[in-house]
C-alpha cells in the first residue's frame, strides 16, 4: 500500500503548522562555528525567526539582518547588503556568513550571485571570508526545504578538491532537520565507537546543545568548522540521515566519487540495526558489547510496551523527515495512524504504508483528529490536544512549553528506548483514565 498525497486548495491557512524557509536555513547555518546567518529582508523576517528559536533552545541565538525598509525595497537591497556584511565583519568577526534571502527580496527579484561578485570587487577584504548563498523564499518550502537548501549550498561550495587521498575512517554525516542537538551527539559516538571519524555537517550537538560558554560570542562557538567542511572531499563515505539529505549527499558523490547511505530515520530496531550494520562494514571492526547490550535491553522494553501500543489511534503533526520516521516506527509497534499532516508535498511520504498524508496545517488536524488517542507534534498541538482533551507527545519545532527541547534524543537504541517509554506513559496514562481500576480495600483486625 502506497499513501496518498491529499492537498486540498485552501483560501487561508487555519492555525498553521508551517515554518518558513528562511528560518530551517538559519537553523542549519547555526550548526557551523563560527558561521552567522543573515537574513537578507526586513527586520521582522529575522526577529520572528530567533525568537521562535530562543523559546526553542533557551539559549541566545546569533543572527543578523540587512534591515530592507520599504524605501529600501523599491529602490534595491545591494547598499543594505553590503553594510551590513561589514557590519558583521567588523563587529562579529565571522569566519562564515550564511547569506539567506526572504520573500521580500526574492519577490523583488533581487540577483543575488551578482550583489556578492560586486561586493567583492567593491571591497578586497572580503575575498577570504566564505559567504555562502541560500534562495529561501518564505513563500515556498518550509523548515526543512530551507535547511535542505543551505546544507546544499554548504557542500556545493565550500568542500576543496582533495589534497590528499581518501581518508576511509573519515565519514561525512549529513544530519537532516528532524535530528536535535542530542540526536547529533548520539550518532557522532556511535560512529566514534567504531574508530571512525564522523564530520556533522552541520553539527548542532557542537552549537545548540545548551552548555555555558566562557562568555558572549557573537557566532557560534562550536559546530562543524570551516576547516572540516574544506576536507569533506577525503571522505571515504557519506552517510546522510533524513530524505532531505539525500540531494547534499549526491553533490558529494557527483563532485568527490564518495559513495553515499541514506537513512530516512533511525528510530527502531528496523532502522538503527542496518546503521550499525554499514558503520560495521565500513570500519571493518565488529558492533561494540554496548551497542549489543543496548540492543537487547531495547528487545525487552518492546515486550514490556507493546501491550500499551497495539491498535492505538494516533495522529501526528510533522515535518515531512520527522513524520515518516515517526509513522514508521509506530506502525512497527502495532498503532493505527489515525491522521499524518505534514506542511508540505514531500513526494517521500508517498512510500508509507497508510492511506494517506495530509498536506495542511493544524486546523486539518483538529478535523481529522477526534477519538485519537495520542497527538504528536510540537506545542502549538500541544494547545489542540487541550482544547480536544488528547494527549500530546511533543517533537519537533518549536518546544516552548517544556524544558529541555535541544536534549531529547530519539536516535540509536538509547534513544528508541527513551521515546517508547515516554509515548508508552502516556498512552498508559490514557488507558487507566479510560478504564480505572476499582478501589483497593484494606482488611484490618485480625
Amino acid at each position: 500500500m502506497m499513501a496518498q498525497l491529499i492537498q486540498e486548495r485552501k483560501p487561508l491557512s487555519v492555525n498553521p503548522l508551517k515554518l518558513s524557509a528562511p528560518l530551517g536555513a538559519a537553523l542549519a547555518f547555526l550548526g557551523i562555528k563560527g558561521c552567522l546567518p543573515l537574513f537578507h529582508g526586513s527586520q521582522g523576517c529575522t526577529a520572528f525567526a530567533k525568537a521562535l528559536l530562543v523559546r526553542h533552545f533557551r539559549e541566545a541565538i546569533p543572527m543578523s539582518t540587512t534591515a530592507m525598509s520599504e524605501v529600501d525595497t523599491i529602490l534595491g537591497g545591494e547598499e543594505n547588503v553590503e553594510a551590513a556584511i561589514l557590519t558583521l565583519v567588523e563587529k562579529a568577526q565571522p569566519e562564515l556568513i550564511g547569506l539567506l534571502t526572504t520573500g521580500l527580496t526574492e519577490t523583488r527579484g533581487d540577483d543575488m550571485p551578482r550583489i556578492l561578485r560586486e561586493l567583492r570587487r567593491r571591497q578586497p577584504q572580503l575575498q577570504d571570508l566564505p559567504i555562502v548563498l541560500a534562495s529561501t523564499p518564505d513563500f515556498k518550502g518550509s523548515l526543512q526545504d530551507g535547511y535542505a537548501i543551505a546544507v546544499n549550498s554548504l557542500v556545493s561550495t565550500l568542500p576543496e578538491s582533495p589534497s590528499g587521498s581518501v581518508r576511509p575512517a573519515q565519514v561525512t554525516v549529513l544530519c537532516g532537520p528532524a535530528l536535535t542537538p542530542a540526536d547529533a551527539q548520539e550518532i557522532k559516538e556511535m560512529a566514534e565507537a567504531f574508530g571512525l571519524e564522523p564530520i556533522l555537517v552541520p553539527d548542532p550537538a557542537g552549537s545548540l546543545d545548551g552548555h555555558l560558554g566562557t562568555g558572549f560570542r557573537a557566532t557560534p562557538d562550536g559546530g562543524t568548522t570551516l576547516e572540516q567542511l574544506r576536507q569533506l572531499g577525503r571522505s571515504g563515505l557519506t552517510i546522510a540521515v533524513g530524505e532531505s539529505m539525500r540531494p547534499a549527499a549526491q553533490i558529494l558523490a557527483h563532485r568527490f566519487g564518495t559513495p553515499y547511505r541514506v537513512f530516512p530515520h533511525l528510530t527502531g530496531l528496523k532502522a538503527v540495526d542496518p546503521f550499525l550494520a554499514t558503520l560495521a562494514d565500513h570500519s571493518q571492526q565488529p558492533v561494540p558489547s554496548r551497542y549489543r547490550r543496548q540492543r537487547s535491553q531495547l528487545q525487552d522494553a518492546l515486550l514490556d510496551c507493546h501491550f500499551f501500543f497495539g491498535n492505538q489511534r494516533i495522529a501526528l503533526a510533522l515535518e515531512a523527515d520527522l513524520l515518516w520516521g515517526w509513522v514508521d516506527w509506530l506502525l512497527d509497534m502495532g498503532c493505527q495512524i489515525q491522521a499524518a499532516i505534514s506542511p508540505t508535498p514531500d513526494p517521500h511520504l508517498t512510500t508509507l504504508p497508510i492511506e494517506a498524508v495530509r498536506v495542511g496545517d493544524l486546523g486539518d488536524l483538529e478535523e481529522l483528529a477526534p477519538g485519537a488517542d495520542l497527538l504528536v507534534g510540537n506545542s502549538h498541538v500541544a494547545r489542540l490536544g487541550k482544547r480536544l482533551g488528547i494527549p500530546v507527545h511533543r517533537m519537533g519545532i518549536p518546544i516552548f512549553d517544556r524544558l529541555g527541547a535541544n536534549h531529547l534524543c530519539q536516535v540509536g537504541y538509547r534513544g528508541t528506548l527513551s521515546q517508547l517509554f515516554a509515548v508508552g506513559n502516556l498512552l498508559m496514562e490514557q488507558e487507566e483514565a479510560r478504564h480505572p481500576s476499582p478501589p483497593q480495600v484494606s482488611r484490618q483486625g485480625f
